[in-house]
């Protein structure tokens, strides 16, 4: 098995894009993603496709979780710095202050102190239920929570599957400007989405997977255009794994 995933192509200390080499993960012999392209680690990336298609693997294959039976990558530092929130991130049975607070133990975070806590709460608009119970929030301020431990980890590329699922629309619009936030801090977006017009607000690209298949990133506006293959374009027209 090869060794975990490097980003490459350095400025500096900060990556340019992540290049995957004839990845490929496979389960019960069964071959789940494929994916031999280059992502940029700047702006947002949309990553969209068929249910079960393989958007959450891409994910998790990009954090660490998991390692590619196949593939190479060009020579560069073994790991880079992301946080990853699930569709189901979960809640320690403590205050939402101190669901930031656990991550001071974290090896790649430094020193984080009240003043920090308290700052990232108020970007993401919960410093007033600092002290209530995380559990007690309603599914869009857990999701504003999640976002908010994602940046205090000081995280270059932040990944999310699925970040507004079942929120109201209210709650929709409130994720998606922390979002543009980070982004416009310099934070890397990768996120998975079944909503079109929401990646059309906020992507500035677009990773299509069918059956497992990673396609180039292309511009966003292109992509709905002119759809890179015939699968994209069923997919846009709700044809493809709209179950």
């Amino acid at each position: 098995m090869d060794k975990p995933l490097s980003v490459s192509t350095f400025q500096g200390n900060a990556p340019k894009h992540i290049d995957l080499q004839n990845i490929e993960i496979f389960r019960s012999d069964r071959k789940i993603l494929s994916a031999n392209i280059s992502i940029p680690l700047n702006g947002i990336t949309a990553v969209i496709g068929p249910n079960g298609s393989g958007k959450t693997t891409l994910l998790k294959l990009l954090h660490g979780l998991i390692a590619p039976d196949t593939g190479s990558y060009l020579p560069g530092p073994d790991v880079f710095h992301s946080a990853l929130v699930l569709h189901h991130t979960p809640l320690i049975k403590a205050s939402v202050k101190a669901n930031l607070e656990i991550i001071k133990d974290a090896e790649s975070v430094g020193h984080i102190s009240n003043e920090d806590i308290e700052a990232t709460l108020a970007s993401v608009g919960l410093l007033h239920l600092a002290n209530q119970p995380g559990l007690k929030l309603s599914a869009g301020e857990r999701q504003r929570l999640s976002l908010a431990r994602a940046r205090l980890q000081n995280a270059k590329v932040i990944l999310l599957d699925e970040p507004t699922a079942n929120l109201d629309p209210g709650s929709t619009d409130q994720v998606e400007e922390i979002i543009n936030h980070l982004a416009t801090q310099g934070c890397s977006i990768i996120f998975t989405s079944h909503q079109l017009a929401q990646i059309e607000r906020l992507a500035d690209r677009v990773i299509f997977i069918s059956e497992g298949v990673c396609s180039d990133p292309i511009n966003t506006e292109a992509f709905f255009k002119s759809p890179p293959s015939k699968n994209a374009k069923r997919f846009i027209q709700h044809e493809l794994g709209w179950n």
